[in-house]
């Protein structure tokens, strides 16, 4: 087994005990050209999302492979296409991380709107002055409304944590959920209609060619002025260009982000900006989701080696 990334100690414990496996150590980002290397020979390949098997890396892996098994929910990294012309079975993790992926969009989502970045830049650059009433306000989160985009198992563990806060749901998906999950939740059939009920909108849908560049200007265009955005989903899904327009503008209050295009090499205009809280994509980092993240490839593993079909098989 071809491990791409350094995974959680007892994964890899795991992983020792029950294969032959070509760890990481160095936790480097593999080119195309090495990663093809190191699996010569190899009957697997365990990637992050990091790794990026598209059609023509898929074509060149060597004829051993017979799996990909990702450490990730997300799969835009893998050309599935490709993966089942070559008979590869490639899965994903889903169910472990959604909710340490809606705290961080929890987190996201307060510390745009109460300006957290600006207040902690004070503190560590001794520019906090004396207080004012009129110093750094920013927008009350309880008693608003959220709009979910995507209401997955993500998007329904936001809504179940912001109705804490009072918040009224209106959310998008490309199909309505059943009456008795969505707890008085309000239903729009279009993102646009969507959009203008949106004082908060929360992406989370997955990354695809129907989904990429969804929120453009466009549809920006549709929130109300003043709201703020977060996006813990793939960063694919936002037009960068209509987002940072909106925010230098005052169209949009703030943005909270955890996923960029590019990353790690984001637009650097993110980072001029002082109405946007920035986390390096740390949705699932907590111990326990990782682990159970690791648990979760190694059961599509093992299921894969002995003959057995795998809980979460994308092809």
């Amino acid at each position: 087994m071809l491990v791409a990334r350094k995974l959680p100690q007892a994964v890899e414990a795991r992983l020792a005990r029950d294969y032959d496996a070509r760890f990481n150590s160095q936790d480097k980002v593999y080119s195309s050209d090495e990663l093809i290397a190191l699996a010569e020979g190899a009957d697997a390949i365990i990637p992050c999302h990091t790794e990026k098997l598209t059609a023509s890396v898929i074509a060149r892996l060597p004829a051993s492979v017979r799996a990909i098994c990702s450490f990730s929910v997300g799969y835009d990294h893998i050309d599935l296409e490709a993966a089942k012309a070559r008979g590869i079975t490639v899965t994903n993790t889903p169910d472990v991380l959604s909710d340490a992926t809606a705290e961080i969009a929890m987190l996201l989502m307060l510390g745009a709107a109460r300006r957290a970045h600006e207040g902690a830049l004070q503190i560590r650059t001794d520019s906090w002055a004396e207080w004012s009433a009129a110093h750094q306000l920013g927008i009350q989160v309880t008693g608003k409304r959220l709009g979910i985009l995507g209401m997955g198992r993500v998007g329904q563990i936001m809504a179940r944590r912001a109705r804490g806060f009072d918040m009224q749901i209106h959310y998008y998906n490309r199909s309505r959920l059943a009456s008795d999950l969505e707890f008085g939740a309000v239903y729009h059939d279009s993102v646009e209609a969507l959009l203008p009920h949106c004082d908060f909108l929360s992406i989370h849908c997955p990354a695809t060619p129907e989904t990429h560049h969804l929120l453009n200007a466009e549809r920006i265009a549709l929130l109300p002025d003043g709201a703020v955005v977060i996006n813990t989903a793939r960063g694919a899904v936002v037009d960068d260009d209509a987002l940072i327009n909106a925010l230098g503008s005052g169209k949009l209050f703030a943005a909270g982000l955890d996923v960029f295009n590019n990353e790690p090499n984001i637009d650097p205009r993110y980072k001029q900006l002082d109405n946007t809280f920035l986390l390096p994509h740390i949705g699932s980092a907590t111990r326990e989701t990782r682990d159970a993240m690791g648990f979760r490839a190694l059961d599509n593993l093992d299921a894969i080696f002995s003959g057995g079909e795998p809980r979460d098989r994308l092809v």
